[in-house]
């Protein structure tokens, strides 16, 4: 069956993507650098800086992966879950937030410097980086480090191993919702951003960098046919598999591209939906409101 094929269906892509980054889990950031001519870290820093999330912001990081956005919101003092379908992503994350260097910036933007650091939590310990409703901020501050302890530790990035389309949280526990890289690989679009509009308090914001699927057909045409030939090669070095990155194009390629998905956060009752145009329009940063 070829890729296509694999991926048509709502339920093949699901098994599909899963077993992929299970497979790419500890090549993944390499990947994203390489796929990115290095500037995978400067798109995530704008996006960070657009989300500007301040001290007891409360953070979901949606297809976290190793955690590059989650551990940016948390430099800037949001208490941040970091949810992934991929178990080996999270792990590759914790240990990640375990460096000098992430430690010391995670310790800039902790309440104080027990509670800097990272780690994977259960559903019970995520659910305490959050509230359902903004007035029960306050209480968050002073349960969650009661509850996490609970779980052995304190940290300002909780993981969690999630399905995007079954956010295990209550209504409204989220100011910022974040994802790199997520909505183009989920099997249903309209599920996801009702999901994320649903864990979002009001006023609350969703900033989510992706690929973009080129409107002008000789860019999109160009542009597939370097992803698939660069995929290939690196799927079979890495892998000895060339379908391996060939999903990107191929995603992409079912992808509705960048203004058709922005008309798809404000039909789901989103505001102020911007598209900001990276690397030439071929990657996009989605920044949106919920009402």
């Amino acid at each position: 069956m070829s890729l296509r094929d694999r991926i048509a269906t709502a339920e093949g892509k699901r098994r599909y993507v899963r077993a992929l980054f299970a497979t790419i889990a500890d090549r993944y950031d390499f990947i994203t650098v390489a796929l990115s001519y290095g500037q995978d870290r400067r798109w995530k820093r704008r996006l960070i800086d657009l989300a500007a999330p301040g001290p007891g912001s409360r953070a979901l990081d949606l297809a976290t992966g190793t955690g590059d956005i989650a551990f940016g919101l948390a430099s800037r003092g949001a208490r941040v879950v970091g949810l992934d379908i991929t178990l080996r992503m999270l792990e590759l994350a914790t240990e990640k937030g375990r460096s000098p260097e992430r430690l010391a910036l995670l310790r800039k933007g902790a309440a104080s410097r027990a509670t800097a650091g990272a780690r994977i939590c259960q559903t019970e310990g995520a659910r305490a980086f959050s509230t359902s409703a903004r007035d029960d901020r306050e209480r968050a501050t002073v349960d969650a480090p009661k509850r996490l302890r609970r779980e052995g530790g304190q940290a300002s990035v909780c993981f969690l191993q999630g399905d995007m389309l079954a956010l295990p949280f209550p209504a409204a526990s989220f100011d910022i919702v974040t994802t790199g890289y997520g909505l183009r690989n989920v099997p249903n679009l309209a599920a996801a951003i009702d999901e994320i509009g649903r864990v979002l308090a009001p006023g609350g914001q969703v900033l989510s960098l992706d690929f973009n699927r080129p409107s002008n057909a000789l860019v999109r045409a160009a542009y597939l046919v370097y992803l698939t030939a660069v995929g290939a090669t690196l799927g079979w070095v890495l892998h000895r598999d060339p379908d391996t990155y060939r999903y990107i194009p191929a995603s992409i390629r079912q992808y509705p591209g960048a203004e058709a998905v922005a008309r798809m956060f404000e039909m789901r009752g989103f505001t102020s939906v911007r598209a900001y145009p990276v690397l030439g329009g071929l990657m996009t940063i989605h920044h949106a409101v919920r009402t």
